[in-house]
């Protein structure tokens, strides 16, 4: 069932419910009213039959040709007088006696001086009657035709009304439900335009800001994301594409001499060098390529532990100086460690000492004395780590761009690298809920400042 379907029904159900309950309210309380006024009618009139009989003295033939000649034309209040001892003394139709008192019944009268009671369809009253000081009991009792009808035709028109409303309440429902969904559908059209080839449409927003511009705007948003990811997954597979190729290409080119032509043993080693560090490239661009996939998994994903930054930071720093023997890296405590907390991270170990290498490794490429510096230091709910170098630095048209993925600056000439791993750190520091900045002057080296909460 569509939503406006069920919208229509379920507001036609609640209305119908709440008039439903108005129109037994309002039949009841006709019915309550229709009942009490005919009581007090039969009270009127068993009165009145009684001031005749005794004090008016009129004669039991005359009051029961009244009452004859009365039923012929209305419902007439058909009454019954009995003294104390429950003798008949006045009926207006003993043939007909509608009420057939028993000695109970009149017993009950005297008792609580006025009862009432219905006989079928049929209102009775009985009440105690005091004349010259003897109590007597009244009956009466009569068939409320005028009331019945009265109350026929309140039913019949709440029944008429109540289901016109319903048939009303309905179609307007159904008018004002697709008017209110009209914005939805017109989402559902502008989203089945969207595919693959076209991520640059975008829902058109309500007029109105309510909740379904709210939607349409979550849609973009997350079109927008989408549209980003597709671009970057191009320029991903198009950077790779070329960062492969070239290694790739090198050594079938040195493997294609080698092969077709005779060389000395020295030629013969030197391509062969060649061609190991064209491979060694490759290497290292297939890791960083698996660590860039590591770095983009869910959080939800990754193995967290609380681990200590200074751990880390000598792990890194061994593995940098074991890799490049040539390398120099100092580490400084500027404060002394007073808590383990101060300088623990919940976070993945392999995912930081990866951050930390390549920040390391850059610092030291990048400098012409091959040195890189670690400072670190701890506040109340973060720590902070610096990695400084004294090396060429980073032009300043280069630096909102350098954790792009493959990006290379104007200083590519000076050392080796495939542009992948200042992304990747900034992935990873984000990963861990940390911030990474930049401060670089040419020439004068560079300051790259790690943030990161402690536990």
């Amino acid at each position: 069932m569509t939503i406006q379907n069920r919208l229509s029904l379920l507001f036609t159900f609640l209305t119908a419910s709440i008039l439903l309950v108005f129109a037994v309210i309002i039949y009841a309380t006709s019915e309550k009213n229709r009942e009490n006024t005919f009581y007090r009618t039969l009270h009127k009139e068993a009165l009145t039959k009684a001031n005749l009989f005794f004090k008016a003295k009129i004669d039991t033939k005359t009051l029961q040709a009244i009452y004859t000649n009365n039923r012929s034309i209305i419902n007439e209040v058909e009454v019954a007088i009995y003294d104390d001892h429950y003798n008949l003394l006045y009926h207006d139709d003993v043939d007909i006696d509608v009420v057939k008192e028993n000695t109970k019944m009149l017993n009950s009268v005297l008792k609580k001086k006025e009862i009432r009671f219905y006989l079928d369809k049929w209102q009775a009253v009985g009440m105690r009657y005091e004349h010259e000081g003897k109590n007597y009991i009244i009956m009466a009792a009569a068939y409320d035709q005028n009331g019945y009808h009265k109350t026929y035709i309140a039913k019949r028109n709440i029944l008429i009304v109540f289901l016109s409303s319903i048939i009303f309440i309905y179609i307007m429902g159904r008018i004002f439900s697709r008017k209110a969904l009209s914005p939805m559908t017109n989402i559902v059209a502008n989203v089945k335009e969207i595919s693959a080839t076209n991520l640059d449409l975008r829902v058109q927003l309500p007029k109105n800001k309510d909740e379904i511009a709210e939607l349409a705007t979550t849609f973009n948003q997350m079109l927008d994301r989408l549209e980003k990811s597709f671009d970057a997954q191009k320029d991903f597979v198009s950077n790779i594409s070329h960062e492969l190729r070239t290694p790739l290409t090198a050594m079938l080119t040195e493997l294609q001499l080698s092969a077709g032509n005779l060389r000395t043993n020295e030629e013969y080693r030197k391509s062969i060098d060649n061609a190991i560090n064209d491979a060694q490239k490759l290497v290292r661009l297939s890791n960083s390529l698996l660590d860039l996939a590591k770095a983009n998994y869910d959080q939800t994903e990754i193995v967290q532990k609380e681990i200590r930054l200074d751990e880390v930071l000598l792990d890194a720093r061994n593995d940098v100086l074991h890799n490049q023997p040539e390398f120099k890296v100092n580490l400084i405590f500027e404060k002394e460690i007073e808590d383990d907390d101060f300088i623990s991270v919940k976070g993945n170990e392999y995912l930081l000492k990866v951050a930390f290498m390549n920040l390391i490794e850059n610092g030291c490429k990048f400098s012409k004395t091959k040195e890189s510096t670690i400072a670190i230091t701890y506040f109340k709910d973060k720590t902070i780590i610096r990695f400084q170098d004294n090396g060429i630095g980073i032009a300043p048209n280069d630096l909102p761009n350098i954790f792009t993925p493959f990006f290379r600056g104007d200083n590519k000439g000076f050392a080796n690298g495939n542009g992948i791993g200042l992304s990747l750190t900034q992935k990873i520091i984000t990963l861990h809920n940390g911030t990474i900045s930049v401060v670089s002057e040419p020439n004068e080296g560079s300051t790259f400042t790690v943030e990161l909460p402690h536990v």
